[in-house]
This record gives C-alpha cells, sequence and structure tokens, in this order.
C-alpha cells in the first residue's frame, strides 16, 4: 500500500482493536475441584459400613451410659445389698486411706469415684473426717459416709472407761488401749508434749510422759473409740479442775503446801491404806514432813514409792539400792510427784489429816494398819 493509500484508509479505534484480539483468545476451559497430589477422592460411606459405624455409636453410649449408672448407684447407694460394717479411722488419715477402708469394708465399689466426690466437696481441705470407730451401713451414700464419720457424727461408737482411785498414769493408758479409745504411744505422746493451759500444769516442763500423773482425775468416762488424745487426756484434766476447786487449793497453801506436794502426799495416801484410814496414814507423813529432828529424820520410808519406779515387790536391798529420787528411804521428804491419781477421799485426807503423834504403822495380820509412835513399838508389834 502506498503512502497515499495508507493516509486515504480510514483509521480503526483502540475499542474495536480490542474487540478482535479478544475474539482471537481461546475460550476459557470450566473450572474443576482441586485435589490435594497423591490423594485418593473420596468414596461415600457404603450401607454396611454406615450400619457398623452406628452399631458402634450406640455400643459405645450404652457401654458409657452403663457406665455412669453403676457410678451413681455406687455414689447414692442405690440397689445396694444391706450390711454394716464397724471400721476405724486413724488420725491424720487421707482421702484415699479413707476410701480404701471403705472398699475393703463393702461401703463403696469405686474408690476413684468416691476421692473424685471427696475433691468437689472439699472433704480434705475443709477436714470432714475425724479420727474414731464408726458403725456405717450400705443405705448411706457418699455424701452420709462423710457427714457420719464428722466430729459430730452419731455414729461413732463410744465406750464407758472406769479410771479407779490409785491408778497410775500408765495403768490408765494402758486400759484405754484395752477399750479401744486409743494407743499407749500416742497418749504418753501427747502427755509428754502437748501444753494443755491448765493453770497447775504451767510450772510441769514438757517432754516427760509422766508429766500428767495425779491430774488423771478417777471417773467414768464415757469416750469414743479412736478419740484424739488430746480430747480424751482433756476431759480428765477438765473434771480435776472442776473438782478440786479454789478453795481447796487456797486450803493448800494455807498449810505451806503447793497443789502439787498435797497431790503427791495423797497419792502417797492412796497406796499405803486399804481406804479406810486415809488420815491417820496422813497424819503420819505430816509428822515426818513438819518434824525432821524426830527419829525419822524427814525420810517417808514409804515402800509405794519406790514400787512406782521398780514396778515389783519392794524388798530390803532396794531401799539402798534403788537410785531414784522416788526412793524416800535414801532422800528426805516427798518425792519429785504424785505416784498415781489420787480420788476426793485421799486428797481431803492430805487436806485434813488426823491430829494424832504417831510416826510409825505397819500392817498386821488382820489386815488393818497399826500405829506407833517410836520405831521399838513398831518392831516389838512386827516381831509378835
Amino acid at each position: 500500500m502506498s503512502e497515499h493509500e495508507s493516509q486515504n484508509q480510514p483509521r480503526r479505534s483502540s475499542s474495536q482493536r480490542g474487540a478482535r484480539e479478544e475474539a482471537r483468545r481461546p475460550a476459557p476451559s470450566r473450572a474443576r475441584p482441586r485435589q490435594s497430589r497423591g490423594q485418593a477422592p473420596k468414596k461415600p460411606m457404603s450401607g454396611i459400613e454406615a450400619a457398623i459405624y452406628l452399631v458402634l455409636i450406640i455400643g459405645f453410649s450404652a457401654i458409657l451410659a452403663g457406665i455412669i449408672w453403676l457410678c451413681a448407684g455406687d455414689m447414692l447407694a442405690l440397689n445396694k445389698a444391706p450390711y454394716t460394717a464397724v471400721f476405724t479411722v486413724e488420725e491424720g488419715a487421707t482421702v484415699s486411706e479413707v476410701a480404701d477402708i471403705l472398699k475393703e469394708n463393702g461401703l463403696i465399689e469405686y474408690k476413684g469415684v468416691f476421692k473424685l466426690f471427696c475433691a468437689f466437696t472439699h472433704v480434705e481441705r475443709d477436714e470432714k473426717l475425724t479420727a474414731g470407730t464408726y458403725e456405717l451401713n450400705t443405705d448411706m451414700d457418699y455424701r452420709a459416709l462423710i457427714s457420719s464419720m464428722g466430729k459430730s457424727s452419731a455414729n461413732r461408737t463410744t465406750t464407758d472407761v472406769v479410771i479407779t482411785e490409785g491408778m497410775t498414769e500408765a495403768q490408765i493408758f494402758e486400759k484405754l488401749e484395752e477399750s479401744g479409745v486409743s494407743t499407749v504411744a500416742k497418749l504418753e505422746d501427747t502427755a509428754a508434749n502437748y501444753a494443755f493451759k491448765y493453770s497447775f500444769l504451767q510450772e510441769i516442763d514438757l517432754g516427760d510422759p509422766t508429766r500428767l500423773e495425779g491430774y488423771l482425775f478417777p471417773d467414768t468416762y464415757t469416750f469414743y473409740c479412736g478419740e484424739d488424745p488430746v480430747n480424751i487426756l482433756n476431759k480428765m484434766l477438765l473434771r480435776f479442775d472442776a473438782v478440786v476447786t479454789d478453795e481447796l487449793r487456797a486450803q493448800a497453801e494455807e498449810m505451806g503446801y503447793s497443789l502439787r506436794e498435797i497431790l503427791t502426799i495423797a497419792s502417797l495416801i492412796e497406796k499405803e491404806t486399804d481406804g479406810t484410814d486415809q488420815k491417820r496414814i496422813a497424819s503420819v507423813i505430816y509428822n515426818r514432813l513438819d518434824n525432821p529432828s524426830a527419829a525419822t529424820n524427814g525420810y517417808l520410808q514409804i515402800d509405794a514409792s519406790i514400787y512406782y519406779v521398780t514396778g515389783r515387790i519392794v524388798t530390803v536391798a532396794d531401799y539402798t539400792g534403788v537410785d531414784s529420787l522416788y526412793n524416800t528411804y535414801l532422800h528426805q521428804g516427798l518425792p519429785p510427784g504424785p505416784i498415781a491419781n489420787p480420788g476426793m477421799v485421799a486428797i481431803n485426807a492430805a487436806l485434813n489429816p488426823a491430829k494424832e503423834s504417831y510416826y510409825y504403822y505397819a500392817l498386821g495380820d488382820d489386815g488393818t494398819h497399826h500405829y506407833f509412835k517410836t520405831l521399838a513399838e513398831q518392831q516389838s508389834f512386827l516381831k509378835q
């Protein structure tokens, strides 16, 4: 085409050129879903597979429902055979240990469920479980079992223990252990190391298991089996504090003796008499204490105080052979403390001795004590 012709050709617009170019482009293919490399296309679940899946779901749900039902039945005490068990929860027992005890006694089936229940109800944190011996049964659900092992539970078994006049602390502890109230070891540890707040104990140093000797008042007590040893001892100390009144303590001071010294004299009286002549025995003791220049030179010479140390029949050789402050043949005056726990008759005798001038006594063949002013009179009687 010549330059003239090209100049005479009409020019195409840009829109016309774009339309022609668009017409020459190939038509876009229809979009297809992308697939991950190496992943086969999912196949629809067959009827058999769907049925198996449904059976598994139903089976699992049934098993889960059964487990829940069993746990709920154990928790709510449903469908359990009637049964009653008596068992002891020791001091300081954990929830896990209590669960073991309940399981062993047939009161629960699932320890894990019980412990989980205790965790949700804060049993251990709130100290809802108390040491003791309990009588519980399978009619009780978890909540009832827990409340029945609390401090105010009516299901704690009790026992009456008679503490007689003149029993030593060791004898009392042995009797309490035999009665299932506590153990000798726990009672001795508490007696030695627990700081009871009573005024009459404040001057007695901690550490000695016999420090409560003389203050465990003889009486009949009702204790819980497996009771806290602090509560056990406190009951007897509280009784002592009630019966040994301020008037009696003031009377001791007027006599020039401390309460502990009066209790020591009363314990000697308790061990030396048959219960009929306490005031006469008291008179002999005071005569020897208050007149140290007399023939006895201030020595009480009472076998019972040696027996307190040896625990066996006293022999003549023990008078010089037993090296102890409780040997009233070797040491003048009173022993360091009471040798037993006296009752009110002996305490009153110690506070109100007979007004007599005897310094000696001896047990006759008739089973009664005979009293003498001199050693010669006593020896003459013994030779008969």
